[in-house]
């Protein structure tokens, strides 16, 4: 900016010194062309004031040497006889002693012109105009200092460059804080990105305004937002995995080890217990796997479900889990936006959940409702419940209530993370030996 400015104002200020010269030059032609011309009037015409007629040519250049009255920046001189008559001395007055000036005079006396020469009193731009009668033979000069004029437009060109480079510092310090304003997003982008690292990323830019540098602020930080939430999956998928994995790997090993090849009835036993301990493991990995996913964009595919259809296709589904008293709750009539797929295995998990911790002749429903914001679906079971201080982490990972059966832990997990990735929630409302809802919320117009 500063740069540009710059060239700018040097451009203009060019453009100016150029322009101004050309009218100097033109103001010192036209104040020449004018001398000339009264000279002619008064020659052809006699005196302006009498109309007499002059009757010699010295009378004639004595007349208009004391009618004009030179400027700071002419001399007017009238030459006969090899005498150069100077009538109203002025500051280049010495000029008229000058060699060079009488001697470029001289050779102009006879044809007259115009003529720029150079003496030690700078250029003068010299003007002759001829004159003679029967008795002599002379001639009148204008001369202009042109040194004089010029120096006027350098004292303007330099107050123009004083001012333009006020102008400049001016801009270059606006420049300098207003660019800093404006890139100070791009430097917080800078510093953050130096210190993420793939331990830390919780590190935001703050945004403030509304143009394209804040913009990319929020951009960055949804992108960190995602990194950081991937970053969180993969470590949470490792973790858990080096947590639940381990023990299966331990037990495989640990009874290989013991193995007696010789007796078939042990082999028999542990390779019974080898393929138990693998489909375990395998069950874990799938289950680690759904959760990891379940971050992911990719994991709902949405569309308009038919809520009434969707509870009726779940209880005939959980009706075969295992034999108890199921029945079927209100139905809601609508639909939302929903994978029918994925609160389907949620709600069978939730079932299979009820299973465990119910008898034959316990109560397990299934019912949905509708608002104008939310969808829901529960099941509802008559068996142990959960407590009061187990209900706040039976969602975790690896988490299961006093009363578990078998299972890894990852079930009711899986459940929060498909409600979630639905931007909904499940709670559970429960008492100690008198069953359990479990009740799974999503906004109804939702998207991903």
């Amino acid at each position: 900016m500063v740069t540009l400015s710059g060239l700018a104002l040097t451009g203009a200020g060019l453009v100016v010194y150029v322009i101004e010269s050309q009218r100097l030059e033109e103001s010192v032609n036209t104040n020449i062309k004018q001398e000339i011309a009264e000279f002619e009037r008064r020659q052809k015409r006699g005196d302006p004031d009498t109309g007499i007629t002059y009757d010699s040519a010295i009378n004639l250049m004595t007349a208009a040497l004391r009618s004009n009255v030179p400027s700071e920046d002419e001399v007017i001189v009238a030459m006969w006889g090899g005498e150069f008559q100077l009538e109203q001395p002025g500051e280049l007055s010495e000029l008229v002693a000058n060699p060079d000036f009488q001697s470029n005079v001289i050779s102009m006396a006879a044809s007259g012109g115009v003529r720029d020469i150079v003496t030690g009193y700078g250029q003068v731009r010299v003007a002759v105009k001829p004159v003679s009668d029967d008795k002599v033979t002379g001639a009148i000069v204008f001369g202009h200092y042109l040194d004089n004029v010029r120096n006027d437009l350098r004292d303007l060109m330099r107050t123009y460059a004083f001012i333009a480079g006020f102008a400049l510092l001016a801009v270059a310090i606006g420049a300098y804080v207003v660019s800093g304003r404006l890139l100070r997003p791009v430097r917080d982008l800078r510093d953050t990105a130096r210190e993420i690292s793939e331990s830390d990323l919780s590190r935001r830019i703050t945004a403030s305004g509304n143009d394209d540098l804040t913009d990319l602020t929020l951009t960055v930080n949804a992108m960190l937002d995602r990194l950081d939430e991937a970053f969180s999956t993969q470590r949470q998928f490792l973790d858990d995995v080096g947590h639940e994995l381990k023990t299966p790997i331990t037990i495989v090993r640990g009874h290989l080890e013991l193995m007696s090849e010789t007796d078939s009835a042990e082999v028999d036993a542990t390779r019974t217990l080898v393929l138990d301990e693998m489909d375990r493991m395998a069950r874990l990995v799938e289950e680690l796997i759904l959760l990891a996913k379940s971050r992911r964009p990719g994991f709902l595919r949405l569309e308009q479900t038919d809520l009434a259809t969707l509870t009726a296709s779940l209880f005939d589904k959980m009706r075969g889990l295992a034999p108890r008293d199921w029945r079927l709750g209100k139905v809601a009539k609508g639909a939302g936006a929903l994978d029918g797929q994925r609160v389907t295995q949620a709600m069978l998990q939730l079932a299979s959940n009820a299973v465990r911790h119910t008898d034959e002749d316990d109560v397990i429903s299934v019912g949905s409702s509708l608002d104008a914001t939310t969808l829901s679906l529960w099941v509802r079971d008559t068996g142990n419940g959960i407590r009061s201080a187990d209900q706040a982490e039976i969602f975790e990972r690896f988490k299961q209530g006093t009363q578990a059966g078998e299972g890894s832990g990852l079930g009711l997990a899986i459940v929060s993370a498909i409600v979630e990735a639905h931007r909904g929630e499940v709670n559970v409302e429960s008492r100690l030996g008198q069953g359990a809802t479990f009740t799974i919320r999503i906004p109804r117009g939702q998207t991903w």
